[in-house]
């Protein structure tokens, strides 16, 4: 009975710190909106807001999803930049070669399922450590992108796709409304379904899951699977944007994607993080990338910002995390 209820006291006290982050994250972003407004000229404008901020920090959410599924099981995915390089040429150049842009764009997002589907089966059959398997794919995915290629950019894609992913509605960026509605999506998957229950268990106590008799291994080779179809679409959403897929694209998408992740609350350590969290983290660095470049920060300073708040917010979750 003690037992039960110190596990329900324990989880309300990590829900009200949940909500505290997010409260904290959100009233930063408004802070700083205010401050940033009042500062920085050409920072208070729509145009900015939409395509300066927004634009961003939907990409960078979109890939940070599925990063947010894979890191509370523990895990950790350094492979998402390259699988979208991967996914990005090959759907492009099917599209050169006269496929219908759709048929491309199922095979792009297959090309990112099977490289997240290769990431689980070696972290879950061969029992290898995720951040060296992540490593290893990540070098291996980028070199068949160059490969595939030649180093060379795919130009000239169909007008047809452009205008379906990288147009708008009613003003508002496709690429934003996608990232919002998979942003509420993955959040009903996590907080009502049973597979969502699973995936934050295992992180939470991966033994104590396996022996209720749950496959745990399907679970977090699932997650890997999310993660290579959202770094894809995330790729064919930034190339419906540019017009050209380039076999570098997604050069650092794995640190600013953790980033989002673990700004918006989810442990490296596993078992505790939401989507929400995801979203905020994004636009949270998004906002802080746009004032650097607004104010005319050279690269490698903004690097070091980003790499401050990823320092600052592990450091909170040692703190907030609870023994």
């Amino acid at each position: 009975m003690q037992k039960t209820q110190s596990t329900s006291n324990a989880a309300s006290r990590a829900a009200v710190i949940e909500r505290l982050r997010e409260a904290g994250i959100l009233a930063i972003l408004l802070l700083g909106a205010v401050v940033f407004s009042a500062t920085v000229p050409s920072f208070f404008s729509v145009d900015n807001a939409i395509t300066g901020i927004g634009l961003s920090a939907a990409i960078n959410t979109i890939v940070a999803i599925g990063l947010t599924y894979v890191i509370m099981t523990g895990g950790i995915d350094l492979s998402v930049g390259s699988t979208a390089a991967l996914s990005a040429v090959i759907g492009a150049d099917l599209m050169q070669r006269g496929l219908p842009p759709l048929l491309a764009v199922v095979v792009a997002l297959a090309v990112g399922a099977v490289a997240g589907l290769v990431n689980g089966l070696l972290i879950t059959r061969v029992q290898l450590a995720p951040f060296i398997v992540t490593l290893g794919t990540m070098t291996f995915y980028r070199g068949l992108a160059l490969s595939y290629t030649n180093g060379q950019p795919i130009l000239s894609l169909p007008d047809g796709f452009k205008n379906s992913l990288g147009g708008d509605v009613f003003g508002l960026p496709i690429p934003l409304i996608a990232a919002l509605v998979l942003v509420a999506a993955f959040t009903l998957i996590l907080r009502y379904t049973k597979t969502g229950q699973y995936i934050l268990a295992i992180g939470g106590n991966a033994e104590a899951v396996r022996l209720s008799g749950i496959n745990t291994g399907r679970f977090v080779t699932l997650t890997y699977v999310i993660s290579g179809v959202l770094a894809a679409f995330a790729a064919l959403v930034l190339i419906a944007q540019l017009g050209a897929a380039e076999p570098i694209l997604g050069n650092g998408w794995e640190l600013s994607a953790i980033a989002a992740s673990v700004v918006g609350g989810t442990s490296l350590a596993g078992g505790k993080g939401n989507v929400v969290g995801a979203l905020l983290g994004a636009l949270l660095l998004s906002m802080l990338q746009n004032v650097l470049t607004l104010l005319g920060v050279q690269a490698f300073y903004q690097l070091l910002a980003t790499g401050l708040i990823i320092i600052g917010a592990m450091v909170i979750d040692r703190y907030t995390r609870g023994p």
